[in-house]
């Protein structure tokens, strides 16, 4: 896929260059210089959190080591970038999703982060996690476990604790807390099944299982267990409805008044 994926973006930048000549020395830097998806988002990402104390070189380096030995970080990467491109129809061009959207290019430096904690580099993977938070205002904990085929929507205001597992194919909004309760230690933070909706402002707190092909209204606080395929909503959250979508994730619906 990633041959195909990178094509299709290439492509769009040669006929937005038409557009905007004036953008050529961006796009070239960002985009054509590099012969391969992972290694444009390793020099995006890199130029984006190099600070005086961690030169860029440094971040891309670290980033295409992770990207080299493990090719599930590239197959995730990809399948989180088709699923920005099909359920925001604020995205017109793929090649947008990867140089704009914050959301995205957060998610990659989680994955690469959470590499390094898998790797025991424990001291590298907070500090990545520091300069996404800092750069990106996206707190997520490199020991979450996060599937593929995530749309973190805005990005703004996200938290994902540590012991947070996210399944394949899930959308999120801004403004979303998945977060533990007071001091507990050990596994504490929510599961979060494949297809689930997390609208915006949504605040899901302990370990706590939302079920596959749930919704999560905005604005809600989720204290407890979310059966598969219903809809919550409130503070705190009580099943309102059924979403009729199988995976209200993909559907991208925020609506209440789904029951069939």
């Amino acid at each position: 896929m990633s041959s195909e994926i990178w094509k299709t973006i290439r492509g769009e930048i040669s006929g937005l260059l038409m557009e905007e000549p004036e953008m050529a020395s961006f796009f070239s830097r960002r985009i054509l210089q590099h012969d391969s998806l992972p290694a444009a988002v390793a020099d995006l990402l890199s130029a984006k959190l190099s600070c005086n104390d961690m030169p860029q070189e440094v971040i891309r380096g670290v980033m295409n080591e992770a990207f080299l030995k493990d090719p599930l970080i590239i197959e995730a990467m990809e399948n989180d970038l088709l699923a920005v491109r099909q359920r925001d129809p604020a995205v017109r061009y793929t090649s947008s999703a990867l140089l704009y959207f914050k959301g995205f290019q957060a998610l990659q430096a989680y994955r690469v982060a959470h590499w390094l904690w898998c790797q025991e580099r424990t001291t590298m993977a907070l500090y990545l996690q520091s300069l996404v938070s800092q750069v990106f205002t996206v707190d997520i904990h490199p020991a979450a476990q996060i599937g593929s085929g995530i749309l973190v929507d805005h990005a703004t205001g996200i938290v994902i604790g540590e012991t947070c597992i996210l399944a394949d194919n899930i959308s999120i909004m801004q403004g979303v807390t998945l977060g533990g309760t007071g001091k507990d230690s050990g596994d504490r933070h929510p599961k979060i099944q494949a297809g689930v909706l997390i609208s915006a402002g949504a605040i899901v707190l302990g370990n706590v299982m939302i079920g596959t092909g749930a919704k999560i209204a905005a604005g809600s606080v989720v204290l407890s267990d979310v059966a598969p395929h219903t809809t919550v909503a409130g503070i705190p959250a009580v099943m309102v409805g059924k979403p009729r979508a199988a995976s209200p994730a993909l559907d991208m619906n925020h609506d209440l008044n789904q029951t069939d």
